[in-house]
């Protein structure tokens, strides 16, 4: 089981969730994060620490998110990795809680 990153964290990208991660499975993209699911270890950690709620339990994804389970395995295989946390995008706000953000990814 691994954790997933799903469509709330478009436009956001806040890292709270890095910095508690004990195994470093985040990696970054221009505007969204990801979790590498072969090296997320279930610990549960990040789900907590994501102020946009965009964290899920890969058994528990909304159904119109699903999508978002191969994306993040397909992107943590090109981006790089992040451990640290940054500032969140400067408009992350506005964008906080948009549904239909997927068109907004930045790849």
């Amino acid at each position: 089981m691994t954790f997933v990153i799903g469509e709330n964290c478009i436009k956001c990208k806040y890292t709270d969730c890095v910095e508690v991660c004990p195994v470093d499975c985040f990696y970054e993209g221009p505007n969204f994060l990801v979790i590498h699911p072969d090296e997320c270890i279930d610990c549960a950690l990040c789900e907590p620490e994501c102020p946009a709620n965009a964290i899920f339990s890969e058994d528990e994804v909304p159904e119109d998110q699903q999508e978002f389970i191969e994306l993040n395995a397909e992107l943590a295989e090109v981006w790089p990795n992040i451990t640290e946390k940054k500032d969140p995008l400067p408009d992350a706000a506005e964008w906080d809680g948009k549904k239909g953000k997927l068109e907004q990814l930045e790849r």
